[in-house]
């Protein structure tokens, strides 16, 4: 089969596409035709040597997929040749086939492409699990987002407004606060023209105006979002885009009882991620089937174009996600 490669002997490690040795399939897994795959932040780490895949996972780039079931193992069941399905990957998405559990299998609604069907298994995933799971974001409480338009952001708004949330995003173009607000969050701010403490307090009227904060800048906001706390506020790290050292007063999160929460998805076990996706299909499935809440995609490019998709991303010039289409469907 074909797979993207980093060409790690070349300036920049450019993404070939180029033959790769199949995968196999175990007895309690599925061999899937992989139709389309989408772009994540991890890909652009991994791709620069910070940010390895966990140990037996494929080391092709790719954290989601879309596409056809072409063999099953053994053991499966519910499941057949021909079904179009989707899922959470820890790796190999960048290629045209991958071996996945049947318990990580998403069946992809009748009327979905699988443009859609790829933008939604890993940024919805990682959009529950830290607000739901991590942060037990509860009906009636405020959450603030940070990167609200990117493939989390406008996943956990869209979650967090069906939940009855109050939702605060920051961003970083108008383009982008536009976007965010139709989704449903209720007040944007332009971290470049505004001071988004100042903004979020003088909306709420208060200084301590937010019980959750998705973050995944880290260090260089860590003080600022502590602020914007109320009592027994959580603030969940899913990256860290701005550094990863900071010094902090205990003090602060002692008085408040505040909560700080380092959260990844990519390398817990198997069982975990199925529990999550059992929970997140329990609770948003039929909203996502409903078309209540959708992935947001941003551009679609063929898998050959990998090396533009990702300088898209890496300029923060998408609103969702950027897709790869691996072959026509």
């Amino acid at each position: 089969m074909k797979a993207i490669v980093i060409q790690t002997n070349q300036p920049g490690q450019p993404l070939a596409w180029q033959e790769t040795a199949a995968p196999n399939y175990g007895a309690d897994e599925v061999l899937v035709d992989i139709y389309t795959t989408a772009l994540n932040r991890a890909d652009l780490s991994q791709r620069a040597g910070h940010y390895p895949p966990p140990p037996g996972a494929s080391t092709i780039l790719g954290l989601e997929m879309a596409g056809k079931i072409t063999a099953v193992g053994a053991q499966v069941s519910g499941w057949r040749v021909g079904d179009r399905v989707c899922g959470l990957l820890a790796g190999g998405g960048y290629a045209e086939q991958i071996n996945l559990s049947q318990q990580l299998l998403i069946p992809m609604p009748n009327h979905w492409s699988y443009e859609q069907a790829a933008a939604m298994p890993e940024v919805f995933l990682t959009a529950y699990v830290n607000l739901f799971m991590e942060a037990n974001l509860q009906v009636g409480e405020t959450v603030l987002i940070h990167g609200g338009a990117g493939g989390v952001g406008t996943a956990a708004i869209q979650l967090a407004r069906e939940a009855g949330c109050r939702v605060f995003v920051t961003v970083g173009t108008a383009d982008k606060a536009a976007r965010c607000l139709e989704l449903g969050a209720e007040l944007a701010v332009n971290y470049k023209e505004q001071d988004f403490v100042a903004a979020i307090s003088e909306h709420v009227g208060s200084p301590q105006a937010v019980d959750v904060i998705l973050d995944m800048v880290g260090a260089d906001y860590l003080p600022r979002n502590l602020s914007l706390l109320k009592l027994r506020g959580r603030i969940v790290f899913i990256a860290t885009m701005g550094g990863g050292k900071v010094e902090i007063d205990i003090r602060q999160l002692m008085g408040r009882r505040l909560r700080l929460i380092g959260s990844v998805l990519r390398s817990r076990s198997l069982e975990e991620k199925i529990t999550i996706k059992e929970n997140f299909m329990r609770q948003f499935w039929p909203k996502l089937v409903d078309g209540v809440i959708h992935p947001i995609i941003d551009v679609v490019y063929p898998i050959e174009q990998a090396n533009e998709a990702h300088q898209h991303m890496a300029d923060n010039r998408n609103i969702g996600k950027i897709i790869l289409r691996v072959r026509e469907g």
